[in-house]
């Protein structure tokens, strides 16, 4: 049997309100004549007749239906496993979802739906040309992002320290070059660190990842009134971690970067690193 949506029962309706009958309503759209016909004589469409069973409000999954439109105009759209998990928190609920949730979900909010994703050629995500820097203007246009206070949008990334002998004694480069590393001696030292700022010039302190399986004291000089609200870690070779990623988020972006508002949304723009993107 084919499959119908609300909004197609709705224009059915809408169809017999002007005038159509109720027989070449359905045959129309496509939707059975006796559920047309029972709709027409009050019955609740099975989304409404059985709110009270679902998992989620019904303005709960509007919100998420907008969180996954969002997400797919700035290419993060996220899979069925994702969407699965953010429910769950939004439940504050350990118990799993039932098998056929997703495709209830889909089926309740057709505005969504499953695409084969494709994936980006890497000369479009490493190219500073014209039309991958207008795709990215595109995106700051969207709705949910033009309605953020600059003061709001933040964007974050990393870069590396490479210490150890050489005539220039420290080497700058992007944490996305990570092969470089391998060829240097095996005396030299990488540490990382996030930093942060936002559209209207405010910096976050950072976050310093070290190599190593703590943070040692050694490492730092006496006086540290200058690193005063610097958060430091250490992982085992010096570049960020899922872990290292979500210990930034906790006790560096969000405390940090507080509205005055508690209903004001932030924006924080980061590149596709896996650390970026974990699950937590």
């Amino acid at each position: 049997m084919k499959q119908y949506t609300e909004n197609e029962v709705q224009q059915a309706l809408e169809d017999v309100a002007g005038g159509c009958s109720i027989r070449r309503a359905a045959l129309t759209w496509g939707i059975p004549y006796p559920t047309l016909r029972h709709r027409i004589q009050g019955t609740q469409s099975r989304d409404i007749a059985f709110a009270g069973q679902q998992k989620l409000s019904q303005t709960q999954e509007s919100l998420l239906s907008d969180w996954i439109t969002t997400q797919a105009a700035l290419g993060f759209s996220p899979t069925h496993q994702q969407l699965r998990e953010l429910a769950r928190r939004v439940l504050g609920d350990p118990q799993p979802l039932g098998r056929k949730w997703v495709t209830r979900f889909l089926r309740r909010n057709p505005s969504i739906g499953t695409q084969r994703s494709r994936a980006i050629d890497a000369r479009r995500v490493n190219g500073a040309k014209a039309d991958i820097i207008q795709e990215w203007f595109h995106r700051l246009d969207l709705p949910a992002v033009k309605g953020i206070k600059p003061s709001n949008r933040w964007n974050m990334d990393e870069t590396g320290i490479m210490e150890g002998k050489g005539t220039n004694g420290l080497v700058l480069g992007s944490s996305e070059t990570r092969h470089i590393q391998k060829k240097q001696p095996g005396s030299r030292v990488w540490v990382s660190l996030i930093e942060c700022i936002s559209a209207d010039g405010q910096s976050l302190l950072p976050l310093v990842i070290y190599k190593g399986k703590a943070v040692q004291q050694q490492w730092f000089p006496l006086d540290l009134s200058g690193y005063a609200g610097w958060q430091f870690t250490a992982t085992d070779n010096g570049w960020t971690t899922d872990a290292t990623a979500l210990e930034w988020l906790e006790k560096v972006f969000i405390p940090q970067t507080a509205p005055r508002q508690a209903d004001e949304a932030r924006l924080l723009i980061l590149d596709g690193h896996h650390s970026h993107t974990c699950r937590e």
